[in-house]
Formats: structure tokens, sequence, C-alpha cells
């Protein structure tokens, strides 16, 4: 990636309905000249703060005050290197801070930062809050989840499907703060290309979010709309947590700007290795199947199947040697010495991030739901613009253009959705102050 690619994003952090207060915390930082893009790259970070009442929301807040300030400090570190030190320097900040304070004893708070850089992405991480990609037609989960069910599913203890009925899913396991010491998971750096979208969130989105339900919705809406649809799909489904997630969608290079440097698509380099890898299988067992069939069928074929036999054993030798000559070389604490170099890798879950007739029927019916409590409750809402919608809504679903379908759903979801804030607003004041009703007409003659 270079400097001269544009950037959009957005980011949004929503209370829910369930909770007092807001714990999660967010920061964006953008590079303002060429140099800050060279020496470090646009971060940018989500924390979930634990601990109760206002003393995660001090832990969350520590954090993306301390990091990216560390970040930007350390001038004389590569950045990868950079983002892990800051990330430790936020972790002795807020533990600091929870020893001077019983109060604040054992408060923290996860943290998931992306830096986009000229290197490519970079990602460091810790808890539960996820980082996401999209690419294409697929959402690539880039984090591991700090928690207690990813490690028992993880120790093959219990099956993803069972998990979440099994193990509390708020039970995490690594967090900023708490300990003196923290480990933290070093992501990348990875090729960023045009039309890749990023996703920071925290828990609160993806406790009620599948990631296909935000694959989709990155790949099909702006940044903005991206980020308040997912927000008012996480409440409309509860709300149990606070909400927040940061979109980061990379735009094509301008016009007359060289893209020499810019790594090789990651696809197409895996599809390489991979076609070459299948050609490798083939050989070696088709020339050892037809070699042991000629050994076989008598002494006239003996040394025609030895030698394909024999082909085979080599083929098999010269790609346990290809393959160990390929394996990065790694210091003794098992990082890898060249902690720059591009990485290519498995991403720790991946989900298909297309409309499908699925998502679509799924989210008509939460609509149907939403317009029923509307028109029964006679919620403000602008009803002729909303049954134009439906309307080309229906058109795109019968057509079966399913991209358009979800674009004109998600407007009016985004309208009710406007209508359940109105109402919630207006029951929250009757609950504080009564219900406000005109006086009587007592003007007399």
């Amino acid at each position: 990636m270079l400097v001269e690619q544009s950037v959009q994003f957005a980011s949004l952090s929503d209370i829910g309905f369930r909770r007092q207060n807001n714990q999660d915390s967010f920061a964006v930082h953008i590079c303002k000249d060429r140099e800050d893009w060279v020496r470090r790259g646009h971060l940018f970070i989500v924390c979930d703060g634990m601990g109760g009442h206002a003393v995660g929301e001090l832990a969350s807040k520590l954090a993306v005050d301390t990091i990216p300030h560390a970040f930007q400090k350390s001038l004389e570190q590569d950045a990868k290197t950079a983002l892990l030190n800051a990330i430790v320097d936020g972790n002795r900040v807020i533990n600091e801070r929870g020893t001077q304070n019983r109060e604040f004893e054992r408060m923290g708070t996860t943290c998931t930062a992306l830096a986009l850089g000229s290197t490519g992405v970079l990602i460091g991480h810790v808890g539960d809050s996820r980082a996401y990609r999209v690419r294409g037609s697929q959402i690539d989960q880039l984090t591991a989840d700090h928690s207690l069910v990813w490690e028992m599913i993880q120790q093959r203890r219990v099956h993803p499907k069972d998990a979440s009925s099994i193990v509390p899913k708020n039970i995490i396991t690594r967090s900023l703060g708490v300990e003196p010491t923290v480990n933290v998971d070093m992501e990348g750096p990875f090729p960023a290309l045009s039309g890749d979208v990023y996703v920071l969130c925290s828990d609160g989105l993806t406790n009620l979010v599948s990631d296909q339900e935000i694959g989709v919705a990155v790949r099909e809406l702006a940044p903005a709309d991206a980020c308040r649809f997912l927000v008012n799909l996480a409440n409309l489904r509860g709300g149990i947590d606070n909400i927040t997630v940061i979109t980061v969608r990379l735009g094509a290079m301008p016009e007359g700007v060289s893209v020499d440097g810019i790594p090789e698509s990651e696809a197409r380099e895996v599809n390489r290795r991979s076609f070459a890898r299948l050609a490798w299988v083939i050989a070696m067992v088709v020339s050892g199947v037809f070699g042991i069939s000629l050994v076989i069928n008598g002494p006239d074929w003996r040394a025609a199947g030895l030698a394909l036999i024999g082909l085979s054993v080599f083929l098999l030798a010269v790609g346990w040697i290809f393959r160990r000559s390929h394996v990065k070389p790694t210091d003794k604490a098992g990082i890898e010495a060249d902690s720059m170099a591009t990485v290519l890798w498995r991403p720790y879950r991946t989900a298909s991030a297309r409309a499908t007739p699925e998502l679509i029927d799924r989210l008509a019916r939460l609509h149907a739901e939403l317009q029923k409590a509307a028109r029964e409750e006679e919620w403000s809402i602008d009803w002729p613009e909303h049954d134009d919608l439906m309307q080309k809504f229906t058109l795109a679903t019968m057509e079966k253009r399913l991209s358009r379908a979800f674009r004109d759903l998600t407007k009016v979801i985004g309208m009710l959705m406007s209508g359940v804030q109105a109402q919630r607003r207006r029951l929250k004041r009757e609950s504080r102050w009564g219900s406000v009703r005109k006086p009587n007409d007592t003007s007399g003659g």
C-alpha cells in the first residue's frame, strides 16, 4: 500500500440497550504527511473495558490515550516492534493506576490495534475484541479470541456448535492492565490491497451479529452506513453490551502513481503455490501407483516400474527439502527473524461475505416485526418513503439482485430504528419526569 491510496473510514460506539455507561473506547490516528506514513502509518484501536461502574471505562480510555502516543514516540524501532511495545506500555499504565487505588484494583481492557502503513497491515491484540478483513466475497477473522470458550474449542474439549450453551462467552483469559505483564499477539504484516475493508469491533457486536452479516454490511455499504447498520442490528437483537465498530476501506491507486513496490496479491500468490503443490502431489502419486502396477504385472515391466517408483520417492524427497528450506527462521523467543516480512497465512475463521437469500430473508423477518411494532405504537416514521423503499426491495428480491435488496433493506431498518430510539428516549423521559400531558383548554367567553 502507498500513501497516495485513499482511505475511507468510519467509527461508531454505542452504549447499547442494557448498560448504564459505555466502557468501550476507540482511537483513530490518520497520518498527516508522507514522513509520518513511512515511519508508522495510520492507527486504529478498539478497547473494551472491564471492572464495573466507571473502572472499565477508565481502563479503556487509558489504553486509547497511551498506545497511539507510545506508537508514534518510538522513532528508532520498526512499526511492528513499536506497536508491540506501545501495547505493553498501555498495560503498564493501566496496571500502575489500578495499584494506586483500591477501587481500581484489577481493572482491565481488551485491545485490538491495527496499523496500516507502507509495509502493509500490522495487528496487535489482547482479549476478545476482533479484527476482520473483507476481501472480495470473503471475510477473514485476523485475531484469535483470548477467551475461555475459544480455548476450550481449540483444545477440542467442546464442539463449536455447543460452545455457546456450555461455556460462558464473557470469560476472557487475557487483558491489558490486570497483571504487571501481558502477552500480546502480533499478526502480520499482511499485504493491503485496493478494495480491502478492515473491521475492528468489540464483542458487543460479535456476540449478536454473525461474521457473514458483518462481511456483507461492510462490503455493500459505505463505512459510516455499515457502522450504523451493524450497531442497529446488535441493538435490535438485545443490545446487551456496549457496541463499538471501526471500518476502514482502502481505495484504488490514483492515476499516474507508480505501483512499484506494492506486494503481489496474496490471493494470487496463494493460488500459485496451491497449484504447484497440487501438481507435485499428482505427479508423485501417479508415478508411484503406476510404477507399483508395472512391477506387479511381470518381470518385463519391472525395470520401468522401479524407475517410476524411484521418481515418486525422489519427488517426495524434493518436496520435503523444499518445505524445510522455506520455513522462516526464528530467534530464541520464537519470533520471526525478519519481523517485517510479508506473512502468507490462514485466518482464524473465514466466512462468506455475499448477500444470500437466507440472509435477506432473516433480515426481512426482523424488519417485519419492527414494522408491526412501529405501526401499532404509532411511531413517527416517514411511511411514504418507507413504503417506496420496500417496493424497491421487493423488486430487487424478485429479480435476484441481492446486493441491491440488502442495501434497500438496511435503509428501511435504519428508518425504523430511528423510531425505536425516539421511543426509548420518550420512555426514559417519562420514567424520570412522568408523562407529559397538554393542559386542558380553559379559555372561556
